[in-house]
């Protein structure tokens, strides 16, 4: 997120903007852990993708 401060606002409306960017919800990354199966090694899929780029 991005707070844009214009020149001369004040103290009390920049820490307003502020409280307001924090009390966004945090992404819980822990409901998708363990989602996918992996056939191969998480090695052997890097190397297969960086494989199509040459």
């Amino acid at each position: 997120m991005v707070l844009v401060v214009k020149k001369g606002a004040s103290l009390k409306s920049i820490e307003e903007g502020i409280k307001k960017l924090k009390s966004k919800k945090a992404f819980n990354a822990q409901k998708h852990n363990g989602v996918i199966q992996l056939t191969d090694s998480p090695l052997e899929i890097q190397q297969k993708h960086r494989d199509e780029w040459k």
